[in-house]
């Protein structure tokens, strides 16, 4: 079951979404749906990144800021993907 939600785009986004769903052959809905499952996706793999680095910090008794975290997440990200 889906939940129903509205927006509003301004007009140049608008034409962008209808012609990415043309394009791609599907409709509007789904090019969203799979923007934000995407987008989604990158959040989660941040979050077990970070979850680990904290875990890995911990076992070597290295203690950053919430800031120095952040740079070392950003880093290891840029490196690896």
């Amino acid at each position: 079951m889906g939940v129903r939600k509205n927006f509003i785009f301004d007009e140049e986004t608008a034409r962008h979404l209808e012609e990415i769903a043309r394009f791609q052959r599907k409709t509007q809905t789904q090019i969203l749906q799979e923007s934000i499952q995407k987008i989604y996706a990158e959040i989660e793999r941040r979050k077990k990144l970070s979850a680990l680095e904290e875990a890995a910090g911990s076992l070597t008794g290295k203690i950053g800021s919430p800031d120095a975290e952040k740079v070392r997440s950003e880093e290891a990200s840029r490196k690896y993907g």
